[in-house]
């Protein structure tokens, strides 16, 4: 045979070979896909879950970098039911999680016509998993396909203070997921009040998705496409807020076992320094992971002094004396009233027949000692200069004109704070005076609004109101929208409302006659217990008739400090607290002494423990 030969042959069964290893192939192929079922089980068993990946909440600082907000980590169960494999070992399962069966029934079975829930979509089987728990269930959880461990986080309170400030997160509800075009779903939280509801869009950062591949088991066979899907959560945003906690801290103890409010404002910012209301609780005890979390709602909700009712921007009080300032401020600016008027009280301002009481002081030769007095006289008598500027029979114009200088002020409206539930106050017009006494039944003029004149009758103002007029007293004529927030960290601006002069529409000089009259009301006048030695302070008193007959009048006090650059102006509302120098006055001068000098001197600090000590309503 040839060589010729040879390789021609050797041709043929090398295409032969390739031939017969082609068909071997195909055939096994064939087998594969249409008799062996195997390796398609095995790639139908392996899964690809999602997992939201939950962002760390915003930190909250206050204005020393002192912690006030923080994170703990919790650990839900969740479960997608699709996944449950029916012939699980329900006993460990329970065990492990220290549930019963019933539990493991009612958590897993749900009303499935409802729409909120969906056999495809995982959902929380059981929240608030302790982390002991999570630890010793993480090593079986192999063993319970369509559950997984979710992680996320909730807030923590290391100095139990500012509850109401703060607010609390809560699960989502069904509304506000349907509301959010599916930036929400069932299991998150959110703010439901305070800082954490108004800055809710800052401090929930961005959740991430994470792709996986599992097996039959739930166990983890690696990142889908090696993760080129997943997207990274983003944290919150952290806040330095205005307050000085200690401040707030030490507010909160001078009005235990009191009713009323507390607001600091430092004038030349408008930050709020401190926003104190009582009673309040501990913060804490409305964090997710409080177990007893809702009887302690369910409590609170039930105590007749509403614990949750934040008194400082919410609830709206008359302000009694201290308006008295607004009345002298508008009057002199609209050129009814000379700063130089002499007034003679002789205990009291006759209104027709009727005698409306003063107390016993010397007669007020000018404003500044009217201030200094609170003579109900002298601003009955300015009030009524004001209403009447156009004619006793035409007082609609002139309260018109008033109530125009009130809401320059922020009354009657919200001031626009970064706080949810802010009340407005109330402010009389004349179209509301016209519809209580119509014409047609003889109408009404300025002796039947006297009462206005010194802060009663009709006109409420809220706490964090007055303390924006000391601030705008103390600044002789505009202030700043009051703010909690004083920056965003790693970049971000308040908004710029805050940063804006608000002009009230009086003269500079106006100002000074009143501010005059208000040192002399804490050197020589109602509140001389407010006197600190080399503080210059300007304050008012105020006492505010009560309706209820069995309890006393509320004791009032705002005022700034020290006179020249004020740094820290501040209004104080005691319930049922009596006179204004009785409670307000100097729980007022002892804050602003501890922020001024950081401590309470020595020769104070019988006041310091007389308030403190003081009981006037028991709400434990």
């Amino acid at each position: 045979m040839s060589t010729k030969d040879i390789y021609q042959d050797r041709q043929i069964v090398i295409k032969v070979a390739i031939i017969v290893a082609a068909s071997l192939l195909i055939l096994k192929a064939a087998q594969i896909q249409l008799f062996d079922h195997s390796y398609q089980n095995r790639a139908e068993s392996t899964t690809i879950e999602k997992n939201i990946i939950y962002p760390s909440r915003g930190l909250i600082y206050d204005r020393n970098n002192k912690l006030l907000v923080n994170n703990k980590a919790m650990y839900d169960l969740m479960v997608t039911y699709r996944q449950v494999n029916p012939a699980m070992d329900t006993q460990k399962f329970c065990k492990l999680l220290g549930i019963d069966t019933a539990t493991f029934r009612q958590n897993l079975e749900k009303d499935w016509k409802s729409g909120r829930f969906s056999k495809s979509i995982p959902f929380e089987f059981l929240p608030n998993i302790s982390a002991e728990t999570y630890a010793r269930f993480q090593e079986s959880l192999y063993e319970f396909p369509g559950f997984f461990i979710q992680l996320k986080n909730v807030r923590g309170y290391p100095l139990n203070s500012a509850a109401q400030i703060f607010g609390y997160i809560g699960e989502v509800d069904q509304q506000k997921i349907d509301a959010s075009k599916g930036l929400y779903v069932r299991g998150d939280y959110i703010g439901i009040t305070g800082i954490e509801k108004s800055y809710e869009s800052l401090l929930a950062g961005k959740k991430g998705i994470e792709y996986i591949l599992k097996d039959n088991l739930g166990r983890l066979v690696g990142p889908y496409k090696k993760g080129s899907l997943d997207s990274q959560a983003i944290s919150g945003k952290d806040l330095i807020v205005s307050l000085d906690i200690g401040l707030q801290q030490f507010g909160e103890e001078l009005l235990k076992n009191k009713s009323g409010s507390i607001v600091a404002i430092e004038p030349s910012s408008g930050e709020i320094l401190t926003m104190i209301t009582a009673p309040t609780f501990d913060p804490n005890l409305l964090s997710v992971d409080n177990p007893n979390r809702n009887k302690e709602i369910q409590k609170l909700l039930a105590n007749e002094y509403k614990p949750m009712f934040d008194r400082s921007v919410m609830a709206k009080y008359p302000p009694g004396s201290i308006f008295k300032t607004v009345v002298g401020l508008v009057g002199l600016q609209e050129g009814v009233w000379d700063a130089s008027n002499y007034v003679y009280c002789g205990g009291g301002y006759w209104n027709g027949n009727k005698l409306q009481k003063c107390h016993r002081h010397v007669s007020c030769s000018n404003i500044s000692l009217g201030i200094q007095h609170s003579c109900n006289t002298y601003f009955f008598t300015e009030f009524r200069r004001i209403i009447d500027k156009f004619g006793y029979t035409n007082p609609q114009k002139g309260l018109d004109v008033f109530s125009d200088y009130l809401y320059k002020f922020g009354f009657g409206r919200p001031l626009g704070i970064d706080f949810p539930n802010e009340n407005k106050g109330n402010v009389p017009t004349s179209a509301y005076f016209d519809k209580v006494y119509p014409k047609a039944k003889g109408g009404w003029r300025s002796p039947g609004i006297i009462s206005i004149g010194i802060g009663q009758g009709e006109i409420q103002l809220s706490t964090i109101q007055m303390a924006n007029l000391a601030a705008t007293i103390a600044n002789r004529g505009y202030f700043f929208t009051p703010h909690l927030v004083k920056t965003i960290k790693d970049g971000g601006k308040i908004d710029e409302k805050y940063t804006q002069k608000r002009s009230v529409g009086i003269d500079q000089h106006n100002f000074e006659v009143i501010i005059d009259g208000m040192e002399g009301v804490v050197l020589a006048g109602t509140a001389k217990n407010a006197y600190i030695p080399d503080i210059p302070i300007c304050g008012k008193t105020g006492t505010v008739q009560n309706p209820h007959n069995n309890k006393k009048d509320h004791s009032v006090f705002f005022g700034f400090a020290p006179k020249v650059n004020p740094k820290i102006a501040i209004a104080v509302y005691v319930e049922f607290g009596g006179w204004g120098r009785d409670f307000a006055a100097p729980i007022a001068s002892l804050m602003m002494e501890k922020y001024l000098r950081g401590y309470i001197s020595e020769g104070r600090k019988k006041w310091e423990t007389k308030m403190k000590e003081a009981k006037l309503v028991n709400y434990e």
